[in-house]
C-alpha cells in the first residue's frame, strides 16, 4: 500500500538545458551568458547525453529539485536524511501537538491477522500514553512515545547528482520497501522535467547494468535495462 504523496514543488528551470551549457561552456570559446540564450533544445540533449554518459557528473549538480513529501513513516525519514548530500526541513514533532496519531502499516503485517492484532494494540498503546503525557508534560517530552509509524512530512531539496546516487540506492529491490516506493514516486516527477538528465535513472543495475549486493543480490541486474514495477513486496 502507499499512502505517500511525493510533488515536484521548485526546480531549476531547464534544468537539462542548464546542465548541458554549464557542460558546455567547459569546451567553447564563447561566454556562459551566449550559451544560455543561444543552446536549442536538440544541442543540449546532444551534449548531455553524451557528458552524462562519459559519467561526468559534476555539470548536473547546476540543476537542484526540491520534494514536498508527505506521509511517510519516521523509520522511513530516518533511513532519507542518511543521504547527506541534501537540505531538509521535517514535520517537528516538538512544536506540532497531534490529537491524533497517524502511522503507518507495512503490508506483510496488514496481511497477518496475528500481526496486525499486536501491532494495532501497540499504536493504540502509545497513542492513549502520548495523549495522557500532553495533559502531564510538555509536547516535546510526551513524543518520546511515539513509535518509529508515526507519519511525518518533509522538505527536501537535492542536485540531481545527488538525487542520481540517491536512485541508484533507494530504487533496488534490496532497499527497504517503503523508501523504495518514496524514490520511485520522486524519480516521476523528476523525469517529466528533466528527461534527460534521469533518462537512466533508477538502480544501479537500471543505471549501469552492474550490482553492488554480491551475494544479496536479487538477480535483476543479469536482465539489465528490462525496466519492472516496483510493486509493494516487502
Amino acid at each position: 500500500m502507499i499512502w505517500i504523496k511525493v510533488k515536484l514543488v521548485r526546480y531549476t528551470p531547464e534544468p537539462d538545458k542548464a546542465c548541458a551549457a554549464a557542460a558546455y561552456s567547459t569546451f567553447s570559446k564563447k561566454t556562459p551568458e551566449e550559451l544560455f540564450e543561444g543552446l536549442s533544445d536538440e544541442k543540449a540533449r546532444e551534449i548531455l547525453k553524451r557528458v552524462v554518459g562519459y559519467g561526468h557528473h559534476s555539470v548536473i549538480e547546476h540543476a537542484n529539485f526540491t520534494f514536498a513529501i508527505e506521509g511517510i513513516s519516521r523509520a522511513c525519514s530516518h533511513q532519507l536524511v542518511r543521504h547527506r548530500l541534501a537540505s531538509y526541513s521535517q514535520q517537528s514533532q516538538r512544536y506540532v501537538k497531534f490529537n491524533e496519531m497517524e502511522y503507518a502499516t507495512p503490508n506483510l503485517i496488514k496481511g497477518n491477522e496475528e500481526a496486525m492484532r499486536i501491532y494495532e494494540n501497540a499504536m493504540k498503546a502509545a497513542a492513549k500514553a502520548y495523549d495522557e503525557l500532553k495533559s502531564i508534560v510538555p509536547a516535546e517530552d510526551a513524543r518520546y512515545v511515539l513509535p518509529n509509524a508515526a507519519l511525518t512530512n518533509v522538505v527536501m531539496t537535492m542536485n540531481a547528482r545527488a538525487l542520481l546516487h540517491f536512485f541508484k540506492l533507494r530504487c533496488c529491490n534490496r532497499a527497504q520497501w517503503e523508501i523504495r516506493q518514496m524514490s520511485y514516486l520522486m524519480l516521476q516527477e523528476a523525469k517529466k522535467v528533466a528527461p534527460i538528465i534521469f533518462e537512466k535513472a533508477g538502480a544501479s543495475c537500471d543505471q549501469d547494468g552492474t550490482c553492488p549486493e554480491g551475494d544479496l543480490s536479487c538477480g535483476r541486474w543479469k536482465n539489465a535495462g528490462k525496466k519492472t514495477d516496483p510493486g509493494t513486496a516487502q
